[in-house]
């Protein structure tokens, strides 16, 4: 992958998680986050993925993650931005933006 690229990956499942009660299921959090990035931060090059914690996977950081997410060490979806957790369980943008700010995503949106 390029590292120059920012990464953002989802890892979640079809399963709602027991303690999100009333939130969005992970495919649902992965839409939605990608639409609310790609209307704040248009033209601006990322790489998102959806990592289904209940398959196997292939890349041994993320399998490490999802076993990690299933041992409740993490709720789901869990939200990492190349790398770092930036939101688990209930996803808010406001901790996404700031960081994909941080990172020199800038907004079109005053």
């Amino acid at each position: 992958m390029d590292n120059n690229i920012l990464s953002i990956e989802i890892f979640g499942s079809d399963i709602v998680c027991a303690s999100c009660v009333n939130a969005p299921s992970s495919k649902d959090t992965y839409e939605w986050l990608q639409a609310a990035i790609d209307r704040k931060y248009p033209n601006q090059t990322y790489k998102i993925s959806y990592i289904d914690i209940q398959q196997p996977i292939d890349n041994e950081r993320q399998q490490d993650l999802a076993n990690r997410v299933l041992d409740d060490e993490f709720f789901y979806p869990l939200v990492l931005i190349n790398g770092e957790v930036v939101g688990e369980g209930y996803i808010q943008l406001k901790p996404v933006f700031t960081e994909l700010e941080k990172r020199g995503f800038v907004s079109n949106l005053s």
